[in-house]
């Protein structure tokens, strides 16, 4: 979908559709003055019948309004106006866009309310716009969609001083939602397409043509030759070759030192001989979310060319029960030297990223962030709200923390104290995979911190926010729009 932005009072933009936010017991801002004075009253006559209210994502189509240039007028309903946010006007027009759809509006226009920074409004309404047209029907034989599908959305400003910042907002907003929907496309592959092979050829595609992007793809006898033990002893039960799929993004000075970003790329996740109950083990193809939101985070930089240094690392897999298969009480021996007893072969991702986590260390990372769909812990601690956030440095996880409260991606930090390290001692070997189930999400990033010596890091439990389940499951793209605005924010070009 194409968004831009214009200066323009109500009344007077030609389109098949002007959306028009109205508050609770409809109150209203200067466009729907401007469009009453317009219609000269009818607009106000129309609300006095009380079919709308102005409940938060409330609709109600008009016609043929008078000296309104608009073929229809939406109104949307905002809620109350002391309680709007970029968030609730984002939900709002998710919910006009769907109903545009449904009308098979092909172009519509959106009048910018006067509450909210300018900016904000319009970059989060951007990426509700294109998370609701948002359709995965790749692997469906009679696709059928929109009939007129939503091709342009214009947000309008009567107010000349917004544009500015309402046309970097639809730039940002675009890239984020763009990089969202290449995470969500991975994501909702089925593991028999989407597999190591595939995700190392869609990050050569990613980079075909791209002088600011390099991918390097490590085959198997690469990793062995760097002694990644750890990473091909999960991959030892799948007939499907791993890689470790390199993608550097040189958007900065030379010899910057880059922000690493490392995404676990579990393709599918059988849970290995500790197997899996039946139940859901579909949704297992979700476990490369991490991955694919590195994916998504690199096509952003790419779209917004962002003055920055970025190195995304990707530790690709299945983890199948096989002869070869990693054994409850087997030990490997990772890529840094220490020596892992695998207690719980379905803790698998741990093992995959300390490797890699060792591996980052070769580009002198300014502050590496690791994404992976970790623990169901963290599930049951955050629920799907929140990612879990733990990190070895206090400033690193602020500006994480900062950057999900500015893209509606919220985080939420979790302690990585000494006490929990306990948990993962090993009679026979230097720790064990797990630490039982007390404080599973702290004791696999406690795991992970002790691969993550000699860099400023943090990690992102996605478990609960990665995919939906239900009769809306699907990939949900988080946390790209953290992600992205974590690197425009090092970058300078957001405040």
């Amino acid at each position: 979908m194409k968004h831009d932005s214009k200066h323009a009072q109500p009344q007077n933009l030609k389109t098949p559709c002007l959306v028009v936010g109205i508050f609770d017991h409809n109150r209203g801002d200067t466009n729907l003055d401007m469009l009453d004075q317009a219609s000269e009253g009818a607009l106000r006559r129309i609300l006095k019948k009380g079919d709308f209210q102005g409940r938060n994502g409330e609709t109600l189509m008009l016609y043929g309004l008078p000296g309104v240039a608009a073929t229809r007028v939406l109104l949307l309903g905002l809620g109350k106006q002391r309680e709007l946010t970029a968030r609730s006007y984002g939900e709002a027009i998710g919910k006009a866009i769907r109903q545009l759809q449904e009308a098979n509006v092909a172009r519509a226009a959106i009048a910018l309310p006067d509450e909210g920074d300018s900016y904000q409004m319009t970059r989060q309404a951007v990426i509700a716009a294109e998370a609701a047209v948002y359709r995965f029907d790749e692997c469906k034989s009679d696709a059928k969609g929109p009939r007129r599908p939503l091709t342009q959305l214009t947000f309008a400003t009567h107010d000349r001083r917004h544009l500015r910042r309402m046309q970097k907002a639809c730039s940002h907003g675009s890239a984020i939602a763009n990089g969202s929907r290449l995470a969500k496309d991975l994501g909702n592959l089925p593991g028999n397409i989407c597999t190591p092979t595939y995700l190392a050829e869609q990050a050569r595609k990613l980079a075909r043509g791209k002088r600011r992007l390099k991918v390097t793809i490590l085959e198997e006898k690469d990793m062995e030759k760097l002694g990644m033990g750890a990473l091909l002893s999960v991959s030892r039960g799948s007939s499907q070759p791993a890689k470790l799929i390199v993608m550097e993004y040189k958007g900065g000075k030379p010899g910057s030192k880059p922000v690493a970003l490392v995404g676990k790329g579990l393709t599918f996740d059988a849970g290995g001989i500790s197997i899996k109950p039946a139940q859901a083990m579909d949704e297992m193809k979700y476990d490369m979310c991490g991955g694919a939101s590195v994916f998504g985070a690199i096509a952003a930089c790419l779209e917004l060319e962002l003055p920055i240094n970025v190195v995304g690392v990707v530790p690709s897999s299945e983890n199948l029960p096989d002869g070869n298969a990693n054994k409850p009480g087997d030990i490997v021996t990772s890529m840094s030297g220490q020596t892992i007893e695998v207690l719980n072969t379905d803790a698998e991702g741990r093992l995959i990223l300390c490797d890699a986590l060792t591996y980052t260390e070769r580009f002198e990372p300014a502050a590496v962030v690791d994404i992976a769909t970790l623990t169901g812990a963290c599930i049951i601690a955050l629920g799907h709200h929140a990612s879990g956030l733990m990190a070895n440095d206090d400033r690193l996880a602020e500006e994480l923390n900062h950057a999900g409260e500015a893209a509606n991606d919220r985080v939420w930090r979790l302690p990585l104290w000494d006490d929990y390290q306990k948990q993962l001692d090993s009679n026979f070997a230097d720790m064990a995979n797990i630490g039982g189930r007390p404080a599973g999400t702290i004791t696999a990033a406690c795991f992970l911190s002790r691969f993550a010596k000699k860099f400023k890091w943090a990690h992102l439990d996605i478990a609960g926010t990665a995919w939906v389940s239900g009769n809306d499951k699907g990939a949900t793209g988080r946390p790209v729009p953290l992600l992205t605005q974590f690197l425009m924010k090092r970058a300078r070009v957001v405040d």
